[in-house]
């Protein structure tokens, strides 16, 4: 039976060093003038999760969708960390990084979730995770999290400084800038050593109306920064 979680799934962004690199300039501009300086989280609900190996519908008025592909820290008891999953943190490309938007991030299906659970004590350190995403087969990304700007433990100990992670608790590390963008009738493989892959489809969904205000990137006016500015690349 694959494994599905128990509690919340929280992503976090602006973790990995290109990230805050590429985004640097933006972040001193208003309305925000500085960095974050906490962890910035988000969550993705019960009706985003598809497992390993399920098709992932995407609306007719999406043309393409951003692969988060990512490793997730799940909560034991008394704040340890029970172990990790592989994730595809789905999303449709949009223009906000500090304020994380439910409609571009929580369709139904957008987080892909792996089968297989590593317990902790066999994953080793996080530091040494490595991802491989292939669209149709062909490499797209490799991510190397020893390029996060907070470490698993330290990532733990700062959201732990504002609010309390439950054993069941999903916290993703993160993902990386040059997210590749995938389509319609597009197959995303996400794997690293000792975790397997995760595999899912995209398929159509029926149509709907019109895109959403604020699918792309505004022509002017607004203060938020486009997250395709990171470098997200067509498959």
């Amino acid at each position: 039976m694959s494994w599905i979680p128990e509690g919340t799934v929280y992503g976090v962004l602006l973790n990995f060093r290109a990230e805050i690199e590429a985004l640097a300039p933006q972040m001193n501009q208003p309305p925000y003038k500085a960095p974050p300086q906490a962890p910035v989280l988000y969550v993705k609900p019960a009706n985003t999760w598809s497992a390993s190996g399920a098709s992932i519908p995407v609306p007719a008025r999406v043309p393409e969708v951003e692969v988060g592909a990512s490793i997730a820290m799940v909560m034991g008891e008394a704040g340890e960390v029970a172990g990790y999953v592989l994730v595809n943190d789905l999303s449709v490309p949009h223009a906000s990084f500090f304020r994380p938007p439910v409609k571009f991030k929580c369709l139904d299906g957008f987080l892909g979730i792996a089968e297989r659970l590593v317990p902790a004590s066999q994953a080793g350190d996080p530091s040494g995770f490595m991802l491989e995403v292939r669209i149709n087969g062909e490499l797209k990304q490799t991510v190397n999290f020893n390029h996060l700007v907070r470490d698993a433990d330290r990532l733990l100990a700062d959201v732990g400084g504002f609010m309390t992670l439950r054993p069941g608790d999903v916290l993703m590390l993160g993902c990386d800038a040059g997210r590749p963008l995938a389509r319609r009738g597009d197959r995303i493989d996400i794997s690293a050593p000792g975790f397997g892959t995760l595999s899912n489809m995209l398929v159509e969904e029926p149509s709907d109306a019109g895109p959403p205000p604020g699918a792309s990137a505004p022509s002017g006016g607004s203060n938020d920064t486009p997250v395709r500015s990171v470098g997200a690349t067509s498959s």
